[in-house]
């Protein structure tokens, strides 16, 4: 049996990963605690920072849980492939495969296709599958492309703020507000710049995992279809041109034996004609045989014809 490529517990070690690596960021904000409180939450003239930092949260903490929905979808999908691979040695290949995983939707329809006399295009159920499957990724794609820039759109709000602060400091001499201002929007420019940076690493980072898990269980689909499910749905063209020829000589034969057996039927039938004819020759002359007996007899006896 030819080895399949394929990491049957990527998705499930790539969940772990993101486990570890957010306990450790919860551990260095835990150990900075005080530095992230004075950043995000003191000497905040405004609820602009936390509006849009929380705004950033909320986006990362949706487009995570998003991902971890589809590692464990893809962690079920492994688990049914291995299952399925460790059963092709047996006569059941869907002995314990969920009948809605991807590769037994793949093994029905390759079968559904066979029986239908359907030719099997596998490049067209590839492009369908891919198809099928970037479509539940298309949101943490969307999440990842526009996650920095809402650390960039916060940056920007905020050094406006700032600007307004100057502008004012400018038109005082002797104005604590504006200088307030000024430190507030900096101040909340960097906390959303910050926000927005450490979310993108950490989203960014195992959103290329799940691609390459959505990889890594595509790729071995189709290795498994190409190598081991097509053999049993294909009709190979040189088999059956053998067989087609093959049946064509059992066609030959089949007519020559009935050729032969047409002759021996037409020689029977000239045996049983010339059979009867003799037959009849045979009558004749015991006919013939009799008369010439009954006129013997009339004449022994000196009988007349009408007795």
């Amino acid at each position: 049996m030819q080895v399949i490529s394929f990491r049957s517990h990527f998705s499930r070690n790539t969940l772990l990963l993101m486990a570890l690596v957010g306990a450790a960021f919860g551990g260095v904000i835990y150990w900075k605690l005080d530095l992230l409180r004075s950043i995000y939450f003191e000497n905040q003239l405004t609820t602009l920072g936390w509006i849009v930092n929380g705004a950033i949260l909320v986006l990362f903490a949706v487009g995570v849980l998003r991902m971890v929905a589809i590692f464990l979808d893809y962690v079920r999908e492994e688990a049914a492939l291995a299952r399925f691979i460790r059963n092709l040695e047996t006569e059941n290949l869907l002995d314990g495969v969920p009948e809605k995983s991807i590769i037994a939707r793949r093994y029905h329809t390759m079968r559904q296709l066979f029986e239908s006399a359907t030719p099997v295009n596998q490049g067209a159920l590839a492009s369908t599958l891919l198809a099928s499957e970037s479509t539940r990724t298309s949101f943490p794609k969307y999440v990842s492309n526009i996650l920095i820039l809402t650390g960039v759109f916060g940056t920007i709000i905020s050094l406006s703020i700032a600007l307004i602060g100057a502008s004012n400091l400018l038109e005082n001499t002797v104005n604590v507000s504006g200088m307030g201002l000024v430190i507030h929007g900096m101040s909340t420019a960097l906390s959303t710049t910050i926000t927005a940076i450490t979310c993108y690493l950490f989203y960014g980072y195992f959103y290329l995992k799940l691609t390459d898990a959505q990889t890594n269980l595509l790729s071995a689909v189709e290795q498994v279809t190409a190598t081991h499910i097509a053999p049993r749905f294909r009709l190979d063209p040189e088999t059956t041109l053998y067989e087609f020829t093959g049946l064509v000589r059992s066609m030959q034969k089949l007519v020559n034996r009935m050729e032969k057996s047409q002759l021996l039927g037409i020689q029977v039938q000239e045996q049983l004609l010339k059979a009867v004819a003799a037959r009849e020759e045979h009558a004749r002359k015991i006919d013939k045989d009799l008369h010439a007996i009954i006129a013997s007899l009339r004449r022994g006896f000196r009988l007349r014809d009408n007795e």
